[in-house]
């Protein structure tokens, strides 16, 4: 498959390059795939969320950047009422598919940008969520700052914005892309741009301009042996970010 060039607008904040490699990604469900470390720290993700959002039944959640749905269908299973979004259709169309041979009927999924979304929600088209994540996003897109604001827009007053990322540092560049993708093979060579990586302070900064203040930064420790994941305070590499609007 040819990957067409980059491409990005103000008004489409997307990475084609990003969008065709995703799209590409046909083993989403599969554990032992190509996505098996997302299976690996999922159980982690889902539970440092409704952690994050004092639990997920009942819960309107919007998942920014939801490729194939693993982590918006583990919040449905939650008793969540969840809308994935991504740019990447053919990643959606596998979402679907498992949530409806799953006969989960509450996630939904729409293929747009997030900031699409909010410009729905500034017309008046749409209802503010009660929670937005966006998880393992932010190093993709070519302007994260404008997720964080889009994102702080279709969130209700009082309620949280979790982001998950990874630092740009030296220790994230040699694990996360040395180790991940040539060591290793976790993840496909070229998944990851150390220069888009986003720091902490970064993420915090980006939220205090858009109303959303920083409430926990959490570290996400995991070895790729025992393919175990867990909470850490260390933030050099991965990282949560929770932050609360109003």
């Amino acid at each position: 498959m040819s990957i067409p060039p980059e491409e990005n607008t103000p008004e489409r904040n997307e990475d084609a390059r990003e969008t065709a490699r995703f799209d590409a990604t046909g083993d989403w469900w599969e554990p032992e795939g190509s996505q098996r470390a997302l299976h690996d720290i999922n159980p982690v993700r889902l539970d440092w969320v409704e952690a994050c959002l004092g639990g997920a039944e009942g819960k309107r959640i919007l998942d920014v950047g939801a490729g194939g749905g693993l982590l918006a269908e583990g919040l449905a299973r939650r008793g969540a009422r969840v809308l994935g979004i991504d740019t990447a259709r053919q990643a959606l169309q596998t979402a679907k598919l498992h949530a409806l041979e799953a006969e989960i009927t509450n996630v939904d999924y729409r293929c747009c940008t997030v900031e699409e979304l909010a410009a729905e929600a500034r017309r008046g088209e749409l209802e503010p969520f009660d929670a937005v994540t966006c998880m393992e996003m932010l190093e993709h897109t070519p302007q994260p700052a404008s997720v964080v604001a889009a994102c702080a827009e279709l969130v209700r007053d009082g309620g949280d914005a979790c982001f998950s990322t990874l630092n740009r540092t030296l220790a994230s560049y040699a694990l996360a892309i040395l180790g991940a993708e040539y060591v290793l093979g976790l993840l496909p060579k070229g998944t990851h741009r150390h220069d888009r990586f986003v720091r902490p302070a970064e993420l915090a900064a980006w939220g205090r301009e858009s109303g959303l203040a920083l409430v926990a930064l959490q570290g996400l420790g995991y070895n790729p042996f025992t393919r175990a994941a867990w909470l850490k305070r260390d933030t050099a590499v991965n990282y949560f970010a929770h932050l609360r609007k109003g």
